[in-house]
């Protein structure tokens, strides 16, 4: 059955379909000697070229793998960095005709629950804004944070990208201006936890994300390590995220 290329190769693992969108309108890949186009569609037979390069085909359907990684703080999720920066990629396995994705982004100082996958589909679904996944960060805070404040956040507040808010907000600790809580927010916009708090003048100072939707970061996973989602687990993802 014919799929469109840049689900096909997204389900290869080559990037995600957005990623792949890109370089077909850049000219950059070619089925069957000819510069694709937005809308073609392959069964996988094809001869396709990405880059001058051929891409190799299974021949049979390649398992996909999805791990959950604890990130440590001091690690960025992009592949490289011009500051030398160690990145997430550098601790997780290497791979042979496929590669890992990040499924979005915790910034550099932000530690706790990161999925990756070799199954661009699934990065694709898991990211897309309709999915809804609901994210839980453990955030120590620092500045005046009362009921003011937290209506303030659960009501919503304009970010300079549009108005944000979080689901839920629960204070677990509190003395003076330092406050530990539990929010929980279903979208994954850039740095939104540490822009909300910001916004009603306070300063996060540890943040860790510690679910993703039905998944959480399990006690015994150590900062640095990672473990496979069994089936059951990508499924109710798939499920959630549907």
């Amino acid at each position: 059955m014919a799929e469109r290329l840049q689900k096909f190769l997204a389900g290869l693992g080559l990037g995600s379909r957005r990623q792949i969108e890109g370089w077909i309108r850049d000219g950059r890949i070619e089925v069957d000697g000819a510069t694709a186009e937005l809308g073609c569609r392959v069964a996988g037979t094809e001869n396709i070229v990405v880059d001058g390069k051929p891409v190799r085909l299974p021949r049979h359907e390649r398992k996909h793998r999805t791990i959950m990684y604890h990130k440590p703080p001091g690690e960025i999720c992009s592949r490289a960095d011009p500051q030398g920066r160690r990145t997430v990629f550098d601790a997780l396995p290497k791979l042979l005709r496929s590669r890992w994705i990040s499924v979005g982004r915790l910034d550099f100082q932000t530690t706790g629950l990161l999925l990756l996958t070799t199954d661009g589909a699934l990065a694709n679904q898991l990211m897309h804004p309709s999915s809804e996944l609901v994210r839980e960060y453990s955030v120590r805070v620092q500045g005046e944070l009362g009921d003011e404040q937290v209506e303030q956040l659960l009501k919503g507040v304009q970010l300079d990208d549009g108005m944000a808010r979080f689901d839920t907000l629960a204070i677990k600790e509190g003395k003076g201006t330092n406050h530990t809580c539990l929010v929980a927010v279903s979208e994954g916009r850039n740095r939104i936890v540490r822009r909300l708090f910001e916004a009603v003048g306070c300063r996060v100072s540890r943040l860790m994300r510690v679910s993703f939707g039905p998944l959480a970061l399990p006690r015994d996973l150590r900062p640095g390590k990672f473990r496979d989602l069994s089936e059951a687990e990508v499924a109710a993802l798939t499920q959630q995220s549907g």
